[in-house]
């Protein structure tokens, strides 16, 4: 994958019936999903291989950095937050989908930038209403997901969410056609 290009395993429908089904284990709050930015090396424009955060990847089906996103459960919307890249640093990447590309990629009713996220989740917090969120395993992560909830990164996963937790594996621990053939696929590739 390059310059934003994306090899996305399924259709749109397979997304949006995941997020339809996961919706129906809440009945308040937003369930936010944080995808994972890329890993520098030794300087910041020198980065690792690209990897998505599983359940992102499973949810939106966008295996690009940078991105997080929203199901607003109360509203019945779901939000893409994005930062769109400024002349300069398309000279270096080329053209990147804009945050409505990649939203409408994903199926998502909207598209906002990535420095509006802290104000929807601030506002929530404020009306009463859960915010969850999984486990963080990447330490910038943490950091990330700490400043816009306002909780210490080494304190951030005691407030992860059970209840997704269990939505989650109970959601994915169910194979649909297409990912048990998926997966065969790849056991075919590692037996040759």
């Amino acid at each position: 994958m390059k310059n934003g290009e994306e090899n996305k395993m399924f259709d749109l429908k397979t997304y949006r019936r995941r997020r339809e089904t996961l919706k129906k284990y809440f009945q308040s709050g937003i369930l936010l999903f944080l995808g994972n930015d890329e890993s520098p090396m030794n300087y910041p424009a020198n980065t690792y291989l690209f990897r998505q955060d599983s359940s992102f990847l499973y949810y939106w089906g966008l295996d690009l950095p940078g991105l997080a996103a929203v199901i607003d459960v109360d509203a019945g919307r779901e939000f893409l937050f994005g930062t769109e890249l400024d002349a300069g640093a398309i000279v270096w990447t080329g053209p990147t989908p804009t945050a409505a590309e990649n939203a409408a990629r994903a199926g998502a009713d909207e598209s906002a930038p990535f420095s509006d996220l802290k104000g929807l989740l601030e506002k929530a917090v404020q009306t009463g209403r859960p915010v969850h969120f999984l486990p963080q395993y990447r330490g910038e992560n943490k950091i990330k997901l700490g400043n816009l909830l306002e909780i210490r990164p080494e304190l951030l996963n005691g407030h992860a969410s059970l209840d997704l937790r269990k939505a989650v594996i109970a959601q994915r621990s169910v194979k649909e056609g297409q990912e048990v053939e998926q997966i065969e696929f790849a056991l075919d590739i590692t037996r040759e």
